[in-house]
C-alpha cells in the first residue's frame, strides 16, 4: 500500500508512529481518538500501511499501542481496542489506554477488559496521561502526554511520501537503464542489427539521483520525524525500517547503471554526428548560395523615412534570422568536424577538412555580406531618425514662434527666451549630427557590393544619395526660416521684459507707500512736548510726505510706460491689472492719514502756544510783575486741549470705510496724559491768580471796615453820658464785638494764604 493512495486518511492523523520505544525496545503507536466519531475502515487502513513499514525484527519486538481516549467516549475506545486482535494481534505486547479524569467507571472498564483478557490475546490497562510515564520513558513520549519526544505528522508524511515516490521512480529507472544497456550491448555484438536510438528512459537519471542523496542526508542526520538537532529523535524510517539501507542499495544500482547509461550515450552521439555530418554541410552551402544569396540580392534600399528604415530593418530581422539558424548549424558542423579532426580516428580527414574550408567560405561571405546591409540599414535608421527628430524640433520651435507669448511675469519672459535659445540652439546641433550621418551612410554606401555568382558587383545608389541630400537641403532651409522669427521674437521679448519690470517696479512703487503709510500709522504718533517740539514734528511730516509724494509719481510714470509698452506690443489684452487701483486706494489712504496727522499737530500747536502764553505771562519768575492773562486765552486752552484730547481717541477713517488708528492704544495714552497734565497746570496757574485777587479784596474790605470802627468809637465818646443813648450804646457794642471777629477771621484767612503763597 502506497501512501499516496490513502494521503486524505493519513493526514487526519488517525493513528502514528512517533518513532518512540517501550523499555523491551518495541515501537509505540499511537492512536489520538478525538470527540469526533473515528471511522474504524479508515483507522484500519491507517493500522495496515503503518505496520507495513517497519521490517520484521522490529515487529518481532512487539507494538505498544496508546490509545488516548481522553476526548472519546467508552464504547468507541472499547471498539478500538478489540480491533486490533484482528489487525495486529500477534505483534502487540501491551495497550496503555489513556482515560479522562472522573469519566468512566472503573469498574465496568475493567470488568469489561478482564472478561475479553484470554480472548485478546495481549495485556490492556487503564492509566492516567500523567501516570504513563511508569510504562514509558518521558523522552518516548510526545508532548501530548508529557513526554520530550518531538514529532511532525505533517512532515512524517511529507517525508514518507518522498521515500515511496523516490523507491518507486528508481525501481522503474534501473529496470529501463537495465533495457537500453542490454539492447545497446547486443547490436554491438550483432553489427548487422541497428540499435534502437529512440529508447531513451521516461525519467531523468539526474533528478531521481539527487532527490535519492537528499533523503539518504536525511535520514542519515536522523531528521526524518522534523527534529532540528538537540534531545533524542528516532525515525520511523530509520535503519530498522529499511529506510536508509533500501536508499543506499537503489542509489548504487541506479549510479552503475547510469554510468553504464552515458557511455551508451556517447557511443550513439558519435555515430549519429558521423553520419550527420556529411548531410548538414551540404545543406548549409546549397542554401546559403541560393536563396540566402537571392534574398540579400534584392534588398539595397534605405528607405524615405524612420518608418520605412524601421520596415527594411525588420525584413533584414528576418533574413537575418534565417541565416543565423544556418550559421548555427555551421557553428555545430565545425565543432563537430574539429573534434574529429582532433580525435584522429576517422579515415576520411582530407574530405573533412575540404568540407570545412568550403562551408568556413561561404558563411564567412554571407556574413560579412549581412553586416555590410546592417550597418547601411542602422546608418538610414539614424539618419532617418535624426531627420525626424529635427524636424520635430522645427515644428516645435516654429509653434514656439507662431505661439503668441503671454508669460506671467519678466522671470518666466526671461526662461522662455532661454528656452527658445536652448532649442536654437539644439537645432543646430541636431542639424551638424545630420550633416555627419548622412556622410556616413553615402560613405557606407559608396562601399557597397554584392556578390553574385561568385563576382562582386557594385551597387547603383544614386536614388538613395539624391534622397539624403535633398533632406539635408531642406532642413537646412526650415532651420534658416526658423532663425529669423527667433530674431523678432527675442526684440519683442526683451520689450515684454521692460514691460514686466515696469510693471514690478510699479508693484514695489505700491509696497513702498503701503510700507510708509504703516510707518506713518505706527511710528508717528508724537504731537511734541511744546510748541517749538511740535513745528519741527511739522516740518519733519512736510518731508515725509514728499517723499510718498516722488513714490507715487514714479509709480504712476511706470504705469503709464506700461500702457505705452503693452500698445507697441499690441497687447491688448494686458493692462496694469489691479496696479493702478491699488496705488490709488494706497495714496488716498495714506492723504486722509497724513491730512489728520496734520490737523493733530496743528492743534498741538495752538494748544501748547496758548498754554505757553499763560504759564510765561503768569509766572512770577521772570523778574516782573505777573502781567494780567485774558480769560479768552485759559478759554483758548481748555477748548482746544478737549478737542485735542477728543482727536487723539478718533480712527482715521479711510474712503473704503476701513478704520485705522495712529499707534498703539498705550501710545495714545501717554500723549493724552501729557495734554492733561499741561492742562492741569495752566488750571494751576488761573487758581493762583484768583487767590491773589481776593486777598487783595478781602485787605481792602478790612481797612473800610477799620475806618468805619474808628468813627463809631468817637461816637460813643460823646454819647456815653446820655442815658437815652444807653441801649444804642449796647447795640454799638455788639456791632463792635462782630467787626472785631470778622478782623479775626480775615487776619487768619490772610495768614493761611501766605502760607499756601
Amino acid at each position: 500500500m502506497d501512501a499516496t493512495n490513502i494521503l486524505p486518511i493519513l493526514k487526519k492523523r488517525l493513528a502514528f508512529l512517533s518513532g518512540g520505544k517501550d523499555r523491551r525496545s518495541g515501537l509505540i503507536l499511537t492512536i489520538p481518538l478525538c470527540t469526533e466519531q473515528t471511522s474504524m475502515e479508515e483507522l484500519s487502513s491507517t493500522l495496515d500501511y503503518l505496520l507495513g513499514i517497519p521490517s520484521d525484527k522490529c515487529k518481532a519486538r512487539g507494538f505498544t499501542v496508546i490509545v488516548d481516549g481522553r476526548k472519546s467516549q467508552w464504547n468507541i475506545v472499547k471498539t478500538v481496542v478489540l480491533m486490533l486482535q484482528n489487525v495486529i494481534p500477534a505483534e502487540v505486547s501491551l495497550v496503555c489506554v489513556v482515560k479522562p479524569d472522573e469519566f468512566w467507571d472503573k469498574k465496568v472498564t475493567h470488568f469489561c477488559f478482564w472478561k475479553e483478557k484470554d480472548r485478546l490475546g495481549f495485556e490492556v490497562i487503564l492509566v492516567s496521561a500523567n501516570k504513563l510515564t511508569r510504562y514509558i520513558e518521558p523522552c518516548q513520549l510526545t508532548d501530548e502526554f508529557g513526554g520530550s519526544l518531538v514529532y511532525d505528522h505533517i512532515d512524517w508524511v511529507n517525508k514518507r511520501l518522498v521515500f515511496e515516490k523516490f523507491t518507486k521512480e528508481s525501481t522503474s529507472l534501473l529496470d529501463e537503464l537495465v533495457v537500453i544497456n542490454d539492447s545497446e550491448k547486443s547490436s554491438q555484438l550483432d553489427k548487422e542489427r541497428p540499435p534502437d536510438c529512440n529508447f531513451l528512459p521516461s525519467l531523468d537519471p539526474e533528478t531521481v539521483l539527487q532527490t535519492g542523496h537528499e533523503l539518504l542526508s536525511e535520514l542519515q542526520q536522523r531528521r526524518f520525524n522534523g527534529a532540528e538537532g538537540g534531545g533524542v529523535a528516532w525515525s520511523p524510517m530509520d535503519d530498522e525500517l529499511l529506510a536508509q539501507p533500501q536508499v543506499m542499495k537503489l542509489l548504487d544500482s541506479l549510479r552503475e547503471q547510469y554510468t553504464k547509461y552515458q557511455e551508451v550515450c556517447r557511443q550513439r552521439s558519435k555515430r549519429s554526428q558521423l553520419e550527420d555530418i556529411q548531410t548538414k554541410v551540404m545543406q548549409v552551402v546549397n542554401w546559403l548560395e541560393g536563396p540566402g544569396t537571392e534574398q540579400l540580392r534584392t534588398q539595397w534600399g534605405i528607405g524615405d523615412s524612420i518608418r520605412a528604415s524601421q520596415a527594411l530593418q525588420q525584413k533584414h530581422e528576418e533574413i537575418e534570422s534565417q541565416h543565423s539558424e544556418w550559421f548555427a548549424v555551421y557553428v555545430e558542423l565545425n565543432q563537430q568536424i574539429a573534434a574529429l579532426l582532433s580525435a584522429g580516428d576517422e579515415e576520411d580527414l582530407v574530405e573533412l577538412k575540404g568540407l570545412q574550408q568550403q562551408l568556413s567560405d561561404v558563411c564567412y561571405r554571407q556574413a560579412s555580406q549581412l553586416e555590410s546591409r546592417q550597418n547601411v540599414l542602422q546608418s538610414a535608421h539614424e539618419f532617418h531618425g535624426t531627420a525626424q527628430d529635427l524636424s520635430q524640433q522645427l515644428d516645435g520651435l516654429l509653434g514656439m514662434l507662431c505661439a503668441d507669448v503671454a508669460p506671467a511675469d519678466g522671470a518666466a519672459i526671461q526662461q522662455t527666451l532661454k528656452h527658445l535659445e536652448e532649442k536654437l540652439k539644439s537645432v543646430e546641433g541636431a542639424l551638424v549630427g545630420l550633416r555627419e550621418k548622412g556622410q556616413v551612410l553615402m560613405d557606407q554606401m559608396s562601399n557597397q557590393t554584392s556578390w553574385s555568382y561568385g563576382k562582386d558587383v557594385p551597387i547603383d545608389n544614386k536614388d538613395n544619395v539624391d534622397h539624403i541630400q535633398g533632406v539635408m537641403e531642406d532642413m537646412q532651409l526650415r532651420k534658416q526660416r526658423c532663425e529669423d522669427m527667433v530674431d523678432v521674437r527675442r526684440l519683442k521679448m526683451l520689450q515684454m521684459v521692460q514691460l514686466f519690470k515696469c510693471e514690478e517696479d510699479a508693484s514695489q512703487a505700491v509696497e513702498w507707500l503701503g510700507e510708509l503709510l504703516d510707518a506713518l500709522l505706527k511710528t508717528h504718533i508724537r504731537l511734541g512736548d511744546d510748541s517749538q517740539e511740535t513745528k519741527v514734528l511739522l516740518e519733519k511730516h512736510k518731508k515725509f510726505v514728499d517723499v510718498a509724494q516722488s513714490t507715487y509719481d514714479y509709480g504712476r510714470q511706470l504705469l503709464q510706460a506700461t500702457v505705452v509698452l503693452c500698445q507697441s506690443l499690441r497687447c491688448s489684452t494686458r493692462s496694469s491689472g489691479d496696479t493702478l487701483p491699488r496705488l490709488n486706494r494706497v495714496w488716498k489712504q495714506f492723504t486722509v492719514t497724513t491730512e489728520e496727522r496734520v490737523h493733530r499737530l496743528e492743534m498741538a500747536c495752538s494748544f501748547h502756544t496758548a498754554a505757553e502764553k499763560v504759564l510765561v505771562q503768569a509766572s512770577p519768575d521772570q523778574g516782573d510783575l505777573p502781567v494780567e492773562v485774558e480769560q479768552e486765552t485759559y478759554e483758548e486752552v481748555e477748548t482746544v486741549g478737549k478737542a485735542l484730547l477728543d482727536r487723539l481717541t478718533v480712527p482715521v477713517i479711510f474712503p473704503d470705510g476701513s478704520e485705522q488708528y495712529f499707534g498703539s492704544p498705550g501710545d495714545m495714552a501717554s500723549s493724552a496724559e501729557h495734554i492733561r497734565d499741561k492742562m492741569k497746570l495752566v488750571e494751576d496757574r488761573k487758581l493762583t491768580l484768583h487767590e491773589e485777587d481776593e486777598e487783595e479784596e478781602d485787605t481792602e474790605q478790612l481797612q473800610y471796615q477799620q475806618l468805619q470802627y474808628e468813627q463809631m468809637h468817637d461816637q460813643d465818646e460823646e454819647l456815653h453820658d446820655d442815658e437815652e443813648l444807653q441801649d444804642d450804646q449796647e447795640l454799638h457794642d455788639e456791632e463792635l464785638q462782630e467787626v472785631d471777629n470778622e478782623l479775626q477771621d480775615g487776619e487768619e484767612l490772610e495768614l493761611e494764604n501766605e502760607t499756601d503763597t
